[in-house]
């Protein structure tokens, strides 16, 4: 049997040995949700990135100097807000209350194993790396052993080792699902987590934000706009391009959240994402970065060097955006249209169809307008914590009106914008035989981003306007309205 904290049922029994025999926890394998390793490293090149050039020499000094001077990095409000594995606390707890000793054993330095173990009351002793060389293999089970003559329960993932699993008398292997029964020792036991909760996919999506692919469909509007509309080759080569601004784009997100990890593990819903509660380890999230980015880079070398120069183009902003103008008020969003409109650029580059600069326009005013939708609902949101500044954002609460009044003031540009492109491209261009339809896009454009406005304003929008408009059957039925429109004066 298991425990399972959620339904407050005992899975796991409680463990058949005296309570003499401590209860051994591995912090980075079982009490934290992450590797404190791999979280300093992001906070060093954070906060350090130029000292990277020291690593060499520090690695001269010794696998132990080296680690020292990158766990430095570590600040202590780094690790209030590391991600616990809330299964095997709740399973601490429970032991430590019946009177056993819990034991936090770790490979890190003493005082981040100190600074952990001062946000879980449980824990009574702690066994670092200076007591015992690397603590890893045969040489941390030997010293558990002589610590603890008498015997002792060891908790850790499915990676420990196993010397350790027969060193110790029982063991709680920690994992989200049961696995193989050859991964468990003989005398073992799993202890359940809804770490990988929804399995790898729903961890994929999710840090991929693939609900985001819905916006790189801009690529498919230079096609469709330019007549081009039943060339198949022209489709292939443009749905190429729609996964390669997609694979870079989630890419540019992963890297977002793992640079962010901090300030978002303190947000009220950013530190649900994969990789601020650990979900997905960092090692992960750089595997799909470097993916995703191989793959974008493949598809866009098969369309050709203009192709490759929007997506190196897209790249440069949102890596500018990421580490240095999300700070800054007013830019962030300008930036944030920027790209959207260069999923448009990407799509003539691919077509080879004559630029429109009302169109290119259109887009810039459209998605500043939902961008700072965003921005408003993350400022009021902001406030209900109260809070007057967010972390990572350059925004304070007084700024919501002079957000409002920009919002606003671009959904009205953006329907200015659409009738001038109607009068002064579309309608010339005789690719329409009955034009006069297109006169309800400005109208369902209206409605459409007034329709986020409210929401966003009666405190009704979560976050993102593009989530939330993919989930709203009055924006679905305005798309399918345009959808409608679009084919009516098509044929």
């Amino acid at each position: 049997m298991d425990f399972d904290v959620e339904t407050g049922e005992e899975k796991i029994p409680s463990l058949n040995f005296g309570l003499s025999v401590p209860l051994v926890l591995d912090m980075d394998g079982a009490l934290l949700a992450t590797d404190t390793l791999h979280e300093a490293v992001v906070c060093f090149i954070r906060r350090r990135g130029l000292a990277v050039f020291k690593a060499p020499s520090w690695l001269m000094r010794g696998r132990g100097y080296f680690k020292t001077q990158i766990l430095s990095s570590l600040t202590a409000e780094d690790i209030a807000y590391l991600p616990s594995v809330a299964e095997v606390v709740a399973f601490a707890e429970r032991e430590a209350s019946l009177g056993r000793r819990v034991v936090l054993t770790t490979a890190a330095d003493r005082a981040i194993a100190e600074r952990v173990a001062a946000h879980y009351p449980f824990v009574a002793e702690i066994i670092a790396s200076d007591e015992g060389g690397g603590l890893k293999g045969a040489d941390k089970a030997s010293l558990l052993a002589k610590r603890f003559p008498e015997g002792f329960v060891y908790a850790g993932d499915s990676s420990v080792d196993p010397a350790i699993w027969k060193a110790a008398v029982g063991t709680i292997v920690v994992g989200p699902t049961a696995g193989p029964k050859a991964a468990l020792p003989q005398n073992g036991q799993w202890l359940h987590t809804a770490t990988g909760r929804g399995g790898l996919l729903a961890v994929l999506r999710r840090s991929l934000r693939l609900h985001q692919w819905v916006k790189n469909g801009l690529v498919f509007v230079p096609l469709i706009l330019s007549g081009q509309l039943f060339d198949p080759w022209d489709w292939l080569r443009v749905l190429i391009g729609f996964i390669a601004i997609g694979l870079l784009a989630s890419a540019t997100y992963v890297l977002n959240d793992l640079w962010d990890l901090s300030e978002d593990r303190q947000h009220w819903s950013k530190r649900n994402r994969p990789l601020a509660s650990g979900r997905l380890s960092i090692i992960g999230g750089v595997t799909l970065i470097a993916s995703c980015g191989l793959g974008s880079l493949a598809a866009g070398l098969a369309l050709g060097p203009a192709v490759v120069g929007v997506l190196s183009l897209y790249l440069v902003i949102s890596l500018a955006y990421s580490f240095r103008f999300k700070r800054e008020p007013i830019i962030d969003v300008f930036l944030l249209a920027t790209m959207f409109s260069l999923r448009l650029a990407l799509g003539i580059a691919i077509t080879h169809a004559k630029p429109s600069p009302w169109l290119i326009v259109f887009s810039m005013f459209t998605f500043l307008s939902l961008s700072l939708a965003k921005r408003l609902t993350e400022i009021k949101r902001m406030a209900e914590h109260g809070l007057e500044r967010t972390l990572g954002r350059g925004y304070e609460a007084a700024d919501a009106p002079l957000v409002l009044a920009l919002g606003v003031g671009s959904t009205l540009a953006t329907v200015l914008i659409m009738v001038l492109y109607l009068i002064d491209d579309a309608f010339p261009a005789g690719v329409y035989h009955r034009p006069d339809f297109l006169w309800g896009f400005p109208i369902v454009i209206f409605l459409f981003l007034s329709r986020i406005w409210l929401v966003c304003h009666r405190g009704d929008l979560h976050d993102d306007p593009v989530a939330y408009a993919l989930k709203d059957k009055v924006s679905l039925f305005y798309g399918a309205t345009m959808t409608a429109l679009f084919v009516a004066a098509m044929v």
